[in-house]
């Protein structure tokens, strides 16, 4: 009798099928989820946006026009844009190089970007 060690060539080849199986099912949730986390990121923004602007609506009873007036700092990779912004409310968006969804938010008299609720940020 020999005693032999080790696995032969269809077990090695079949362990290989199995990861191979197992990797083709969890890469595109990979991408996905981090499709996800730039659409957070990107609300995330918006709602600091947000409070950043009531700050300084407690200062200077009137809405920033521009971002550079507001203690606030954007996400890496994340693009705010000011749409409309008057002395009773603002409109704003958001982008992310890594995604093709847009984000919005709208407070006050100014008019929405996207369909949504005042004060809460919408993706498309």
């Amino acid at each position: 009798m020999r005693d032999t060690k080790g696995f032969t060539l269809i077990e090695l080849l079949l362990v290989v099928v199995i990861i191979g199986i197992l990797a083709a099912i969890a890469v595109p949730k990979f991408g996905n989820t981090k499709e996800k986390a730039y659409i957070a990121e990107m609300k995330e923004d918006l709602r600091n946006l947000a409070t950043a602007q009531e700050a300084y609506f407690a200062e200077w009873v009137t809405y920033s026009s521009t971002l550079s007036n507001l203690d606030f700092n954007v996400s890496t990779g994340n693009t705010l844009s000011l749409v409309t912004s008057s002395g009773q409310g603002w409109s704003a968006t958001a982008v992310n190089s890594g995604t093709a969804h847009t984000c919005a938010i709208f407070i006050g008299n100014a008019t929405p970007v996207m369909p949504g609720y005042e004060g809460q940020p919408v993706c498309n």
